[in-house]
């Protein structure tokens, strides 16, 4: 969470891990409700996990990234990454201080 506490969570296969924290009442916000126009389900991924996503940002994702707070070489938008099975175990943070905005 943006407190730094880890939790566990089930994921679906096949769903956004921006979906998977709604469903979990994590506190990442997905604004635009992932059409890729915000940057508020930005995640950073453990360095570990990211080469693991099998999908490559495409440029409007890489576009909002630009905006976003705390941006690392390992960022991704919680909308654009799909949970598959190899991803079991992934490690991902929320940038503690990501503004929110509602």
């Amino acid at each position: 969470d943006r407190d730094g506490d880890p939790c566990t969570v089930n994921a679906v296969v096949g769903e956004s891990l921006m979906k998977t924290a709604h469903r979990y009442d994590i506190d990442l916000e997905g604004a635009c409700d992932g059409t890729i126009a915000c940057c508020t389900c930005h995640l950073i991924v453990h360095p570990d996990w990211f080469d693991k996503i099998d999908s490559e940002p495409c440029e409007d994702e890489l576009d909002m990234l630009d905006m976003a707070f705390g941006l690392t070489d390992t960022s991704r938008l919680g909308c654009q990454v799909i949970v598959k099975p190899e991803l079991q175990g992934m490690v991902i943070r929320i940038p503690a201080n990501e503004p929110q905005y509602t």
